[in-house]
């Protein structure tokens, strides 16, 4: 049975930047349902015992369409969530080292013009999705948009996410608005790099 990530932080510890009221709906609520709707999708499959990253990257070999569609939205919320809550610290290191860093200055120039490049798919966004720092295997970088709860993995790049932005009004509606830049400039002030890098390190190798 697939589980919601715990959090490590308190409700309230992303003030200013993600207020309480947002982490208590988006994780309590939000997130607890794409979980719950993910584990019974995945019997009904009968792909207990395989991981979401496997049942995202076949979802092909599932012939039943709506269950497809079905595991692809809810296990992509359960999926995209996770790493999402996953990244944020009230403490947060703000920029890699190591390999990570290199690999973003070799390919964007420097941290910033990285941030930069999300920020600008997170916010042409058309509509709820996600926005996107992810690597292969062999350590290169992509940044990416997509739709609804689709992913890297989902749509068959064979990139495993990094960094996920989540543009979904109930990310950021209940504090900014309909003012989505906002939210993307504090989304940076507390993502921890230094767990983005522990990430990469170990899909890296």
């Amino acid at each position: 049975m697939f589980e919601q990530i715990k959090l490590n932080y308190e409700t309230n510890a992303l003030e200013p930047w993600i207020d309480q009221e947002t982490i208590e709906t988006h994780h309590g609520k939000h997130h607890a349902t794409y979980t719950k709707n993910f584990n019974d999708l995945v019997e009904k499959a009968g792909l207990t015992g395989k991981s979401a990253e496997e049942i995202l990257a076949s979802l092909d070999s599932v012939s039943d369409t709506a269950l497809s569609q079905g595991l692809k939205n809810q296990g992509g919320g359960y999926y995209n969530h996770n790493l999402y809550f996953e990244m944020f610290s009230p403490n947060p290191a703000k920029a890699p080292t190591g390999k990570l860093a290199d690999a973003i200055n070799a390919q964007f120039g420097s941290l910033d013009a990285c941030k930069e490049e999300v920020s600008k798919l997170a916010a042409a966004q058309f509509g709820s999705g996600w926005a996107w720092l992810s690597t292969d295997k062999a350590g290169k970088l992509y940044v990416s948009n997509s739709l609804n709860q689709d992913n890297p993995i989902s749509e068959g790049t064979g990139r495993i996410p990094l960094v996920a932005l989540d543009v979904w009004e109930h990310a950021y509606y209940l504090k900014y608005k309909n003012l989505r830049p906002d939210y993307i400039k504090a989304f940076w002030e507390v993502l921890d790099w230094g767990k983005v890098e522990e990430r990469y390190n170990k899909i890296v190798g």
